[in-house]
């Protein structure tokens, strides 16, 4: 129950709903806002603390802390972020994430892949060709093959963050699920890296990405930008 109560109130505070320094819906109160327990609430907010969102002072209750303290490379934050409207900024500051870590992991891969490793990256890219007309179907091996270079660093630390990787494909998928082209045309480009890679060819696997990322952040600022367009002239005008 209380991860419901995570998730929507994490949301209101990420979209806007609740600003910082605003208070929460206090125990009393949270029926009417929230229809939920006390217990539940107080839950969520331990939960919501660890993510830097909010803060318990006594006297003052529960507020919103300054974005500025916000934890946004925890994957629920990134992804109630996203979960609204989008600007250009936003998907600029998801693609620099990505930019931040995967091309270097891609490097590292090249030099420390195992055969295992490989074959799974293949095997990712496979079920990736069978799919790429179909984008639901394609985003389940997109993530793995992007999750498998993470791993085939060998350093733990990379490694960890593949759930964050994860949230960022994920948003990803979401802001260009409307795309006209599907995914077939970064094929070629996701190929280009896997031969890369195989090849020990650190450099070559990081620019490889690189143009892959490239690839992928104009197909998600078209698909926004249509997006943001279609909801703009479905408001009523005054």
């Amino acid at each position: 129950m209380h991860a419901a109560a995570v998730e929507q109130i994490g949301s209101w505070i990420l979209q806007g709903r609740l600003l910082p320094g605003e208070a929460l819906p206090n125990a009393d109160g949270s029926k009417d806002t929230l229809g939920i327990s006390r217990s539940v609430l107080r839950d969520a907010i331990k939960v919501l603390a660890g993510k830097g969102l909010v803060e318990s002072r006594p006297k003052t209750g529960t507020r919103v802390r300054p974005r500025s303290e916000w934890n946004f490379l925890d994957p629920d934050v990134l992804s109630w972020r996203y979960s609204g409207a989008v600007n250009h900024e936003d998907v600029k500051a998801l693609f620099e994430l990505r930019r931040a870590i995967e091309p270097m992991s891609a490097a590292l891969a090249a030099q420390r892949a195992t055969p295992e490793q490989l074959a799974e990256l293949n095997d990712a890219l496979a079920e990736m060709e069978a799919f790429g007309d179909d984008g639901e179907r394609f985003a389940e091996p997109d993530l793995i093959f992007h999750q498998t270079i993470l791993r085939m660093t060998g350093n733990e630390l990379i490694g960890s963050l593949a759930a964050l990787i994860q949230t960022a494909l994920v948003m990803s998928f979401r802001l260009s699920n409307d795309n006209p082209t599907g995914q077939r045309p970064s094929l070629p480009l996701h190929r280009e890296v896997a031969e890369r890679i195989a090849a020990g060819d650190g450099q070559g696997a990081q620019q490889a990405l690189l143009v892959l990322l490239d690839h992928a952040e104009d197909d998600v600022r078209r698909a926004v930008e249509s997006r943001n367009q279609r909801r703009k002239s479905q408001e009523p005008k005054t």
